[in-house]
């Protein structure tokens, strides 16, 4: 009598078990992927969900504030894949938390520049002023080569792409260089000469690129911003077909349309992303 019940049970088993293991793909059949992005590029990533919904795969929207670094939730394996950083903060994490986190396509420039309150060119701003730079060592060294680039200062020969006052190798007009959290930098042009600001952060407070006194071009390679995922992940077709989604002229054109030409669509390939080390570079 007992024989006749333990086939359809163990079925029974066997169907829940699957359905549970079965994260990845919703009820409808479509492949979901949790995506960690931050604010700033918030309406790309709900039209790129437009555009994944046609291709069978279902984006969850998972948005950041800046108190929480979206790669600690990609190495926890709470996100799959997250957007919002260049390349160089990138590596700079990977170092300081030992994770092995990568590349997997490139997305946009967000030009970091240089703001002012007070003056309307470089030129203006006076001996012995106070400059504020992001403070986490990625973006305080792309800081200071936008200074560099400004003629305000010259990093070392050295240069490693990671900022701090040591960095700093003549100072003709002994700027003063005031490292604040990246997030603030907007808030405290009213305290300073002036404040390098991340474009995100700057759109955020209603800052556009061409009110900067002068801003990273094109070329800035460190700082492309990138789609990333865990190694192991690299190689994912379903967020390969994000990476072709993003890097899509459709999508280009909605960024051009929509952030007014504040982000710069940059779709490079990752072996020639690989060698953006080669603009550190002071000898």
């Amino acid at each position: 009598m007992m024989k006749k019940y333990i086939l359809p049970i163990l079925l029974i088993l066997g169907v829940l078990l699957a359905g549970c293991s079965s994260d990845s793909t919703n009820a409808g059949g479509k492949q979901k992927v949790k995506v960690g992005i931050r604010n700033s590029e918030l309406r790309t990533w709900e039209f790129l969900k437009e555009q994944a919904e046609k291709e069978g795969v279902e984006i969850e929207l998972v948005n950041f504030s800046s108190a929480y670094d979206p790669n600690e939730a990609l190495a926890e394996g709470d996100i799959d894949i997250n957007a919002f950083q260049h390349v160089a903060y990138l590596d700079s994490f990977n170092a300081n938390n030992n994770t092995d986190i990568v590349p997997i396509g490139t997305t946009i420039i967000a030009p970091l520049g240089l703001y002012s309150s007070k003056y309307k060119s470089v030129e203006e701003i006076p001996n012995g002023a106070q400059i504020a730079v992001p403070n986490d060592q990625a973006n305080w060294g792309r800081a200071l080569l936008l200074l560099q680039e400004a003629k305000l200062l010259k990093v070392v020969d050295d240069f490693d792409g990671n900022g701090g006052q040591d960095k700093i190798k003549e100072n003709p007009k002994k700027i003063k260089i005031v490292p604040v959290d990246g997030a603030s930098a907007p808030r405290v042009m009213e305290d300073t000469a002036g404040s390098v600001i991340n474009n995100g952060v700057a759109v955020e407070a209603g800052l556009n690129l061409i009110d900067a006194l002068i801003y990273e071009s094109s070329t800035a390679k460190p700082y492309i911003n990138i789609i990333a995922a865990r190694s192991e992940d690299q190689d994912n077709e379903i967020y390969r077909k994000l990476v072709d989604l993003y890097q899509s002229e459709k999508t280009a054109k909605f960024i051009e349309e929509t952030y007014n030409g504040n982000y710069i669509p940059t779709f490079i390939t990752l072996k020639e992303l690989s060698s953006y080390k080669e603009i550190y570079s002071n000898k």
